[in-house]
């Protein structure tokens, strides 16, 4: 099941909202809570890399990169739009409300590998983190912003202390991203991360999570389901990533 080139690798995992509003940014906290505990029960270690916070409540966007055997093997199952329904919070009303995120996963490049970036094509971008940390995070234009110019690719990253840091981190995500659109074009695959997610709303989801009328979490891809939401949403998803594994060996046969 782990065959390819970059299974064992380490692995940038982003979570973004999408179709609900603030619906759909505390979904991405869900998820994101999910992504940890998941990760925390299997021994490996996560490290937060880019967050930007909801409006009211929630977050837009967050990036970690999560270290550990085989982090991508596992990880790029989850790689698609999840799509939520329940009874909503936020609504005085208490109705139902459907709510959509986007996973995407990278592996993390080694050093070594041939991903040549040219600092010509570059433009680099600073400015103050918006996240907590502290005074120092806050008053310094630590945070880093980087866009290829000749694939449009933007990668950031604001969590470290130090503007030589983030640019680090940030060029490492490139060297991912890089790396991920020479596979696409080589392979032409709809499993490159991009081509799966599709658009971030509904008839694109991979896995639905139904917590009203019923409960139910189903991956569409493999059929695997299961009626025990919360330990699904408590990071119990091994079950839904072999499946996916499985199911995927036999679809590139």
């Amino acid at each position: 099941m782990f065959s390819e080139p970059h299974d064992h690798s380490n692995a940038y995992l982003s979570i973004y909202a999408g179709a609900g509003g603030t619906e759909s940014c505390d979904w991405v906290s869900m998820l994101f809570r999910m992504y940890s505990r998941w990760a925390e029960k299997g021994g490996y270690v996560v490290s937060l890399i880019d967050e930007l916070p909801g409006e009211e409540a929630g977050t837009k966007r967050v990036t970690v990169l999560v270290k550990g055997d085989y982090a991508y093997g596992y990880l790029k199952s989850e790689i698609g739009v999840h799509r939520l329904v329940r009874i909503s919070p936020f609504d005085a009303n208490a109705r139902r409300h459907t709510s959509f995120a986007a996973v995407d996963v990278l592996p993390e490049i080694e050093e070594d590998e041939e991903i040549e970036i040219n600092e010509d094509e570059l433009r680099v971008d600073t400015y103050r983190s918006s996240g907590a940390g502290g005074q120092h995070v806050n008053k310094t234009s630590s945070a880093v912003r980087i866009t290829h110019l000749p694939t449009g690719i933007v990668v950031q990253c604001q969590t470290e202390r130090s503007q030589h840091q983030n640019r680090r981190v940030a060029l490492s995500m490139l060297k991912a991203k890089m790396f991920q659109m020479k596979e696409k074009e080589r392979e032409k695959e709809l499993s490159a991360a991009y081509d799966e997610k599709g658009e971030i709303a509904w008839g694109h989801q991979i896995r639905s999570y139904v917590l009203q009328p019923y409960s139910l979490v189903k991956d569409l891809r493999t059929g695997k389901e299961t009626g025990n939401t919360q330990a699904v949403l408590d990071g119990e998803i091994d079950d839904f990533m072999e499946a996916y594994l499985k199911w995927r060996m036999v679809k590139t046969r």
